[in-house]
């Protein structure tokens, strides 16, 4: 993975106190450490799970299925995967219910997700599909030790697997939150975790990427009252999901009160496919508030060959410049003839972050450096990176209607 930055900061003594502040935060923070985890206990423990399950649905949501999710749906494209995988993660009814009808239930192995134990979204489809299906041996629970959900789950004799110590949710993929899911489908989670890996030794061991995230840092912190919105334009339908995670976990991070003030601050985070939303959100990002900066991500290697056919179609014959053009070829052109409009404009800072392929250890490498991009722009803006009181106050409110429903 490749970061091109078209920016530049000179804050070299900030960027030292955000790196040794990190570097202390290992200490107390549990995700930096799940790069280098031992896996065999997962292993150990998809093996547990009989063959003739074919389908595996993640009952959680946010921080519980999102992590997941992004890494689901950006590899099975391009792999043969052992079975399918579904989120249940909306209280709407329809999804519910239409995601029910595409599953068998009797072959199908439910994970119960939620850090917590007492989650209102997870447990209310839980408590539906559990009416449906109450063999026990058809749910493992996922939690933190000594949770409600763990006191449950022991109650009916069910699997239950624990959350690492200090793994907020939004930082949780790369534990048994998102590595269980995966690796019952045939995800390479040895794979992932190398290549997140390779990042974190690259930041923590001065290597390529030090200077890179600290350069991006600290131009976000510095600027976060100019550029407040950040768009991440990844030129892939597979990355969908992998914006939608950004977006929790740079909004649910960086939106806060600073630590050290009474001021309100946050990065807004968008997440874009290209080239289709070349035709909508670029217009405003173009002409538009000097208020956004634009990180593009492009895949050199699909991992797809197919090409525009040598077709002339009558009264179009100026397209005939597409002819025996790659799409792979062809979506990258796209991308960077945005990126070269962009930075013409000279004051829409921009930068690119370039996949060589679509394969565990790429995804492994995306998502931990956006881990460590996050906690790194939290320590420069002066936030909590890791709590979320706004979310929690909504919580409150809702237990508070349920009682006088």
């Amino acid at each position: 993975m490749k970061n091109r930055i078209f920016f530049t900061t000179d804050s070299e003594k900030t960027k030292r106190a955000a790196f040794e502040a990190i570097k202390a935060e290992q200490e107390t923070i549990g995700y930096y450490a799940l790069p280098d985890q031992n896996i065999e206990p997962i292993i150990s423990y998809t093996e547990t799970i009989p063959k003739t399950v074919e389908t595996i649905a993640v009952i959680g949501i946010g921080g519980s299925s999102l992590g997941a999710k992004a890494v689901y749906e950006f590899i099975k494209p391009v792999k043969k995967l052992q079975r399918k995988l579904y989120f249940f993660e909306s209280t709407d009814p329809i999804n519910i219910t239409t995601l029910l009808s595409e599953i068998d239930l009797e072959n199908t192995h439910f994970l119960v997700i939620s850090k917590s134990g007492t989650t209102i979204e997870t447990f209310s489809i839980y408590k539906y599909i559990y009416s449906l299906h109450s063999d026990p041996n058809a749910y493992t629970f996922i939690t933190d030790p000594g949770s409600p959900l763990e006191q449950y789950a022991r109650s009916i004799d069910a699997s239950v697997l624990h959350l690492p110590e200090n793994v907020g949710g939004r930082f949780s993929v790369l534990s048994t939150v998102g590595l269980i899911p995966l690796a019952l489908c045939g995800i390479d989670i040895k794979a992932l975790l190398e290549g997140a890996k390779m990042i974190k030794e690259s930041f923590f061991n001065a290597g390529y990427m030090q200077n890179t995230l600290l350069n991006k840092a600290a131009y976000y912190a510095k600027y976060h009252t100019q550029y407040h919105i950040n768009c991440l334009f990844a030129y892939s339908e597979s990355l969908k999901y992998f914006c939608e995670w950004y977006v929790q976990l740079w909004g649910e991070s960086l939106g806060k009160h600073q630590r050290h003030s009474a001021f309100h601050v946050g990065l807004t985070p968008i997440g874009l496919i290209g080239p289709k939303d070349q035709h909508s959100f670029l217009q405003l990002i173009m002409e538009g508030t000097r208020d956004k900066s634009v990180t593009f991500i492009k895949i050199e290697d699909f991992n797809d060959t197919i090409t525009i056919p040598d077709v002339t179609l009558l009264h179009l014959e100026s397209l005939d410049t597409l002819n025996g053009l790659p799409f792979e070829k062809l979506i990258n052109m796209q991308c960077d003839s945005v990126m070269e409009a962009l930075l013409n404009e000279k004051d829409i800072p921009i930068d690119a972050i370039i996949i060589p392929k679509t394969d565990e250890a790429n995804m492994g490498s995306l998502i931990f450096y956006y881990e460590l991009l996050t906690s790194l722009v939290g320590e420069l803006i002066d936030v909590n990176t890791y709590d979320q009181p706004g979310v929690e106050a909504g919580k409150i409110i809702l237990k508070q209607k349920l009682k006088g429903k």
